[in-house]
């Protein structure tokens, strides 16, 4: 089956991957499957493996996963590191942290050291916590940060990390981190900018549920407005990028995956 078109025509730098499956748990088994292929990978030729997490259900549920037999023994996880793609400005041990959720789901049961876990310091001030994330990346992956992969959701809004609707996406890319406001929400949120997501070797995007579906019919169907959909500003130049997707999220798709 082929895939849609580029948004409005316009021609993407990377093909896009499309997985769909039936339902939400099994979403949830594809994301962790493609978690634990990409680490064999990265970790066989490169004796590293450097993720970015996300946060949200379906990644929760990839994580409790990768945390239990069988997938738990797939992975030489003393050669991963964790970085973060977006971080609420909590404290670490807030019920909203992506970090606190990353933390109880995949890093204790797996008994990861702290040495291999690079957070965003949402306690901090939001400007400060962004600068200091992206001297973070800088310093840990190279001058132009390289993630081997980048796991990011879709909101029913077209927003994906912590980029939404309402600003240009690109501004600001080059900062490499960046806090914004989010007016619907009344706070700010630090978030990688498309330059950290789109220098990844791998960028996974998963999406689940009927509330997904017209948002996603609009990105991968409709005209390139990343403003309106910031997720459309996601394609990996050197990389790969996958659609996850359950058949609720696909069910306004007009064109076959």
């Amino acid at each position: 089956m082929m895939p849609p078109g580029a948004p409005g025509g316009r021609e993407q730098r990377t093909k896009p991957a499309f997985v769909v499956v039936e339902d939400a748990a099994a979403l949830a088994q594809s994301l962790a499957e493609r978690f634990v292929v990409c680490a064999r990978r990265a970790t066989a030729e490169r004796g590293r493996f450097d993720v970015a997490l996300a946060g949200g259900s379906t990644p929760k549920g990839a994580y409790a996963l990768l945390a239990a037999p069988p997938l738990a023994a797939a992975v030489s996880w003393n050669q991963v590191r964790f970085f973060f793609g977006d971080e609420r400005c909590v404290p670490p041990g807030d019920p909203q942290s992506n970090y606190r959720m990353a933390r109880e789901a995949l890093l204790e049961p797996l008994r990861i050291s702290d040495a291999n876990v690079f957070r965003m310091r949402g306690e901090d001030a939001p400007a400060a916590a962004a600068r200091s994330y992206a001297e973070l990346l800088r310093r840990e992956l190279g001058t132009r940060p390289v993630l081997d992969l980048v796991l990011l959701g879709m909101g029913p809004d077209g927003h994906t990390a912590s980029l939404f609707p309402g600003t240009d996406p690109l501004s600001d890319d080059e900062l490499l981190v960046r806090a914004p406001y989010v007016a619907k929400f009344s706070t700010y949120r630090i978030t990688v900018t498309p330059r950290v997501i789109n220098a990844a070797r791998h960028v996974a995007i998963a999406t689940a549920g009927q509330e997904k579906a017209q948002a996603l019919a609009a990105v991968l169907e409709g005209p390139f407005e990343p403003i309106t959909y910031p997720i459309q500003s996601i394609d990996p130049g050197d990389g790969d990028l996958t659609w996850l997707v359950d058949r609720a999220a696909a069910s306004k798709l007009t064109r076959p995956l």
